[in-house]
């Protein structure tokens, strides 16, 4: 895979940004199985958690093999503390991620733009991401994937003091987080009925501080209608070995 570091000034977030992007090639070197190259490259956009940046997927996975035999592309952007959002107090992440970073990864690559050749996932905060994404424009993705995801965002803000630091900046009263863009629960009855829906794939482990939301939100998945695969890992935590395995087993099992 050849791996690009790309640098650029992003309109959206008035600031210069990275953005870490691998990429398939006819020949990988020993021991990496490269697959056929006859079309454009498929694209997965791989998320990062609250205390990372666009490099932690590389630095602690396997990501890059993986990718490898599926002819895909992985776009790992950076957002900092954002949870992925246009910020009440702050920068408008969401615009620059769901809008703007597409735009800009097409245009300076050869990339498949069909919504079967496309795929987001990402953990924890990365996973609430993915997830919003994937619900917010699930004519765009094929699949969708949260790895111990942050997927109840109005709870998780109702457990923590209402003025702190990191939720109030973003989501502004935590009162009114419920029922709007930013809760996931409010986009899956919004757009159950859409003709294309992309399958998801939602798993955490049973000691991970987040396996209370994964509960509550896998069951509202499936009342909604949505195609979901949900796994629940006995003991696991919070942690990057059940991440990697998590990574390759979407690949494995969603990508071409």
């Amino acid at each position: 895979m050849a791996f690009c570091q790309v640098q650029f000034f992003s309109k959206s977030l008035v600031v210069a940004s990275t953005v870490n992007v691998i990429l398939p090639e006819e020949s990988m070197g020993i021991g990496i199985t490269a697959s056929e190259q006859k079309e454009l490259p498929q694209v997965l956009y791989l998320l990062h958690g609250y205390s990372d940046d666009h490099s932690i997927w590389m630095r602690r996975t396997s990501v890059e093999r993986y990718a490898a035999k599926h002819n895909l592309a992985v776009i790992m952007p950076a957002v900092n503390h954002s949870f992925y959002v246009n910020e009440k107090h702050g920068e408008k992440y969401w615009d620059y991620v769901s809008q703007e970073l597409p735009e800009i990864m097409h245009r300076f690559f050869r990339l498949s733009d069909r919504p079967e050749d496309t795929f987001v996932a990402g953990l924890s905060m990365g996973g609430y991401g993915a997830m919003r994404l994937a619900l917010t424009y699930p004519e765009r993705f094929a699949a969708a994937a949260s790895f111990s995801g942050a997927v109840d965002i109005a709870q998780r803000y109702a457990d923590r003091d209402k003025e702190n630091r990191q939720f109030f900046p973003l989501f502004g009263d935590a009162e009114t987080l419920e029922g709007t863009e930013y809760d996931l629960f409010h986009l899956l009855k919004k757009h159950a009925g859409d003709a294309h829906k992309p399958k998801l794939y939602v798993s955490c482990g049973t000691k991970d501080f987040l396996y209370g939301a994964h509960q509550r939100f896998c069951p509202a998945v499936q009342e909604a209608g949505w195609d979901l695969t949900t796994e629940e890992i006995p003991d696991a935590v919070h942690e990057w070995g059940l991440w990697d395995k998590q990574i390759e087993k979407f690949i494995e099992g969603y990508v071409r």
